[in-house]
């Protein structure tokens, strides 16, 4: 299995200066944007600056007076397939020493999540064939069969505004940043 680099989530202070810097001077297009689906959350907003890539970035608002220790929310590694993804809940559980680990989908992935033993959040995912509007966070059940857990993604966002094929929304995001398909 290999573990490639795709995004990360960091906390911002002050999310129009943010914005403004990321999009303004390094070019960067939200994608999607809101609050997080926990009641109380802050919202979140999504930037990318490639078709192929949901978000690269992933911005969540903190009180500008928080005091909060560190910036890095967590760190994101694309995986290959499913078959990847129970690969390494397979590996964390056998190893013993990741914390925290906990299975989610956001429609367009499914993921899992974990602490490394210096308690970094790390996210190890795999794309879904849908688009979903994000923040959408919902565990799912590593036992299912694969066709269960697709079905089972399907049937839960099908009837979300914007659900559809991921196809059609990296088409769409290619021609908001100017890529040819």
């Amino acid at each position: 299995m290999q573990l490639r680099f795709s995004h990360n989530a960091i906390k911002v202070r002050d999310l129009a200066v943010m914005l403004d810097f990321y999009e303004n001077v390094l070019g960067f297009q939200v994608t999607d944007r809101g609050p997080l689906p926990r009641p109380g959350s802050p919202e979140i907003v999504f930037l990318s600056q490639v078709a192929s890539d949901h978000h690269q970035l992933a911005f969540v608002d903190v009180p500008q007076d928080s005091d909060v220790p560190d910036t890095l929310l967590h760190m994101a590694f694309r995986v290959s397939s499913i078959t990847d993804v129970r690969e390494m809940i397979k590996r964390l559980e056998e190893d013993g020493l990741a914390t925290d680990v906990e299975t989610v989908t956001h429609g367009n992935a499914w993921s899992v999540y974990f602490r490394d033993p210096e308690f970094n959040r790390i996210e190890v995912f795999c794309d879904t064939p849908w688009y979903v509007p994000q923040p959408i966070v919902v565990p799912w059940d590593p036992e299912m069969s694969d066709r269960e857990l697709f079905e089972h993604t399907e049937k839960l966002f099908s009837n979300e505004p914007g659900f559809g094929p991921m196809e059609e929304w990296t088409a769409a995001q290619a021609e908001k940043v100017g890529e040819e398909t």
